[in-house]
């Protein structure tokens, strides 16, 4: 069993190490909240918790499509529907970045370098997963569809994503509504697209801009690993 074991963590330790690395700053980061909720007797940061939870179902959704997309008679299948289950989702992985917001109010139960590393570690791990799962969905549709086709879904996912976050955050709705009552998030979001305020378009644009920006320097720095490591093997 171990000659099996072996060969196959061998051919994905880059993919172990991402899952690894994810569920150990996952791990620490519940372990910062969990002491300020002891130390303090304070349940303030206690959300952070459910919003690190819905950060990972985008993830978990991208990875299952990823491993069933090297399979034909799935990729027609049981993708659509998963891409579209993994959209609805997504959000809930950068919308960590905007509980940064909650610094503002001062608290007196804990120091607030304290306050700002735990919301770092938090943010800085929502956001991740939702980098590493739309980097997925972007490997799928790239790999299927072409390299326009591929840019053009990662970019109207920034700006769909940054909306939604818009929606979790000013608007207070979150994915579980939009499938227990699409109705009134449909109504709310047609409001929102004909007659937008600036705030709406100046976060929507912004946060996206910023996602992006990530998004890209992310994936050039991984592919000039990947060319250094071609060049050296060329020599």
């Amino acid at each position: 069993m171990l000659q099996t074991i072996l060969p196959f963590i061998h051919r994905n330790k880059y993919k172990l190490a991402i899952l690894g690395l994810m569920a150990g700053a996952s791990f620490i980061s519940l372990l910062l909240v969990g002491a300020r909720m002891t130390v303090s007797d304070s349940g303030r940061y206690a959300g952070l918790t459910w919003n690190l939870f819905l950060a990972w179902i985008p993830f978990v959704l991208a990875y299952a499509a990823y491993t069933l997309s090297w399979s034909r008679r799935w990729l027609y299948i049981v993708i659509p529907v998963t891409a579209f289950v993994w959209l609805i989702f997504f959000p809930n992985a950068p919308y960590i970045l905007t509980d940064l917001q909650h610094l503002a109010r001062q608290s007196v139960d804990t120091p607030l370098w304290y306050d700002v590393i735990m919301l770092i570690w938090f943010s800085w791990t929502g956001m991740l997963l939702g980098l590493v799962s739309l980097y997925m969905m972007h490997e799928i549709i790239q790999r299927t569809f072409g390299k326009t086709t591929g840019w053009s879904f990662v970019l109207i996912v920034s700006l769909l994503g940054s909306f939604g976050v818009y929606l979790g955050r000013f608007v207070r709705f979150n994915s579980w509504d939009l499938l227990q009552a699409p109705g009134e998030v449909a109504v709310t979001i047609l409001g929102l697209v004909i007659d937008p305020t600036l705030r709406l378009m100046a976060f929507t644009l912004l946060f996206a801009a910023f996602y992006l920006f990530v998004y890209l320097t992310l994936y050039s720095f991984g592919h000039l690993l990947h060319e250094n490591g071609n060049l050296i093997h060329d020599r």
